[in-house]
């Protein structure tokens, strides 16, 4: 009695040790290992250190698309390739809140080079160039040039106004 008593408790220990996920709060981007133009998204701490204890599926939202990636060792791969220089958004919410990056991936040959930029950018540099074109009332005409061009970029780069706002603010939340 007592082997089937200790046989079940093990039993209900391991199913109940199974059932508990660790959330993703913090992820690194950085390009697959295989060099097939994909990105990997890394499980991390809040120092950048890689998780390797997150396992199972996670749901992400890349650029606005829903993904719901497989994470194997606190790593899994976007399954799209990436075939020229872009911007990518991606957010991942969980029950700590919404965790968000925004990475300007540059493609030269077949090699990506992810770089992380801050959110806060998209906003400071607007707002200082309006507010140089008031201040120098000569610069409007090249102040308004310059941001013609950083829109372009932007939009052309894959950027829309949508996620440029999105950015933005969840900028924003995360200094409050």
């Amino acid at each position: 009695m007592k082997r089937i008593v200790l046989l079940l408790s093990l039993c209900l220990t391991g199913l109940f040790g199974f059932a508990q996920t660790a959330s993703i709060n913090n992820f690194l981007i950085k390009e697959n290992l295989l060099k097939n133009s994909k990105l990997a998204i890394i499980a991390a701490d809040s120092l950048n250190n890689p998780n390797e204890n997150i396992n199972g599926t996670y749901t992400f939202s890349v650029s606005g698309f829903t993904q719901v990636l497989k994470f194997n060792d606190g790593i899994a791969v976007l399954p799209l390739p990436i075939d020229k220089s872009t911007f990518i958004y991606i957010k991942h919410q969980n029950d700590a809140g919404t965790h968000s990056k925004l990475v300007y991936v540059y493609k030269k040959d077949t090699d990506l080079s992810p770089y992380t930029i801050n959110s806060l950018w998209l906003f400071i540099i607007p707002i200082l160039l309006i507010v140089m074109a008031f201040a120098f009332r000569k610069l409007i005409i090249f102040v308004v040039i310059i941001l013609l061009v950083f829109a372009y970029f932007n939009h052309s780069n894959g950027l829309n106004l949508s996620t440029f706002f999105e950015s933005i603010f969840d900028g924003l939340k995360n200094l409050i």
